[in-house]
Formats: structure tokens, sequence, C-alpha cells
């Protein structure tokens, strides 16, 4: 909702941060020009936590950050948790804007806005210092990407059916290109970001059949999605700094 050319505006004192114990999920104010911004992570792990908030007041931008929890010990499937966050999310306000955020990554540039591509979904995180911040392969659609709830609905949301690590996010790419449209970005020099070390997630062993899923994506992708997601929410939790959803989303 900001006229187009509005630059950043500067922010060069943070305070602290105030939450509104009317909302029903933590939310943060807005600022002169707003986008409503929802990040969902998939896990919780508090280094982003500790500099995403600062980050998107320096936006000036009313969100709303939602932690998404596995329950038990079945295989990861981070496609799906994602869905679910998507879901539970639209459920408290009518969000302009979706952003998937992978917990291990911290954005390293506040000229990196938090805000969709009203015409197409959006790559956030061109640039890691993981890949020597280069874009791996054009079609990279991994680390965190942004759409609108239209455009998250009509590529039928993430796919539900990848356990474990890799596959999902060529597959979300191949979905955009089916759905009409193309992967939007910012320049390299911009969508900067460094990857957290941490201990590699029990249960998210590679997927074997990941390039088997591939191959059907272009079949599955309108029956394998929104539109077929099931789970349990087992709890909702409105911590101070985010809303923690703990879901039971079945087993491979």
């Amino acid at each position: 909702r900001c006229p187009l050319g509005v630059p950043l505006v500067p922010c060069p004192a943070v305070g602290p941060l105030t939450v509104s114990p009317l909302s029903p999920v933590p939310q943060w104010a807005r600022g002169q020009c707003h986008t409503e911004v929802s990040p969902l992570s998939p896990v919780h792990l508090g280094h982003l936590l500790y500099h995403l908030h600062p980050f998107l007041q320096r936006q000036q931008l009313h969100y709303g950050i939602y932690v998404v929890h596995q329950a038990g010990n079945s295989t990861f499937n981070r496609a799906k948790l994602l869905n679910v966050g998507v879901k539970e999310a639209l459920k408290d306000e009518d969000w302009d804007c979706l952003f998937l955020h992978d917990v291990d990554l911290i954005p390293e540039n506040d000229h990196n806005l938090y805000t969709c591509d009203p015409w197409n979904p959006k790559h956030a995180s061109v640039a890691m210092n993981k890949f020597g911040y280069s874009l791996p392969y054009p079609q990279y659609f991994g680390g965190v990407s942004a759409l609108t709830p239209d455009q998250y609905m009509k590529i039928n949301g993430f796919p539900n059916e990848y356990w474990g690590w890799g596959g999902e996010d060529d597959d979300i790419a191949t979905r955009v290109r089916l759905a009409g449209m193309k992967i939007s970005r910012p320049p390299v020099s911009i969508g900067h970001y460094k990857m957290v070390k941490h201990k590699s997630d029990k249960g998210n062993e590679e997927n074997p059949h990941r390039f088997d899923l591939l191959v059907r994506t272009q079949r599955s992708w309108t029956q394998d999605g929104m539109n077929s997601l099931t789970y349990v929410l087992l709890a909702k939790e409105l911590r101070p700094l985010y809303t923690n959803l703990t879901v039971d989303i079945g087993r491979d």
C-alpha cells in the first residue's frame, strides 16, 4: 500500500517491542506506509527472532510471526508445515503478504524489503553465504520466499508429499511456471542472507523419492496442495514475540 517510488524511511533508533494485548495474535505497529506481513517458519530458532523483529520494525511494517512445530517423531515435512501456517495465519487476519522463512537464514540488508511483488511470487534469499552469495541455479526457490494470498492459492500452495530434505523448492518453482507466473527477485546485492550453523535435525534426512515426485509435478500440482491439506492443530500459543502452532500432520 505504499506509493511506487517511496523510499525506505530511515529509522536510526528502534524502541522496545510493543505488543497489543487486544490483538488475536501478537502483532506490531504499522508505519506511515504499511504492508501486512506474516513471516512463517516451520521450526523455532531464537536467533532468527532476535534479528527479524528489529529488521521488520525498521521497515515500519505491520506484521505477525508464526512458528509451526511438527509434533511427534515422524519425518520432517517443511512444505506441508508451511501450508498449515498459511491456513492458520489467514484465519487470524487478512494478511497482504506471506513470507515463508527458513529459521536458519538471517537477512543482512535493510533494503531487502519484506513486501510482496503484486504480480509474481518473490524469492527473497537470492544470495546466501552458503552459496558464495550467488544464486545456485536459475529456478532455485529455497530459503525465503514471499507470496500474496492470491498467488499462494493460485499455485495451490506448497506440495504435501515431500517428507524429508529436498525437492519441494523445485516443485514450487514448477508450480509458479505452470500457474502462468514468473519468479521475482531483488538484486543479488540486496538479497543477502547469512545461514546460521546448527546441528542437523533428526528426521530431516535426504528424501530418496524427491526426484520421482518432481517428475509428477505437472500432473499432481492441482491435486496436491492447499486443496488436499489435512492436519490436526494440537496447540496455539500466543507468545510475546510470535504465535506458536503445534500440529499433527501425519506420517510419510
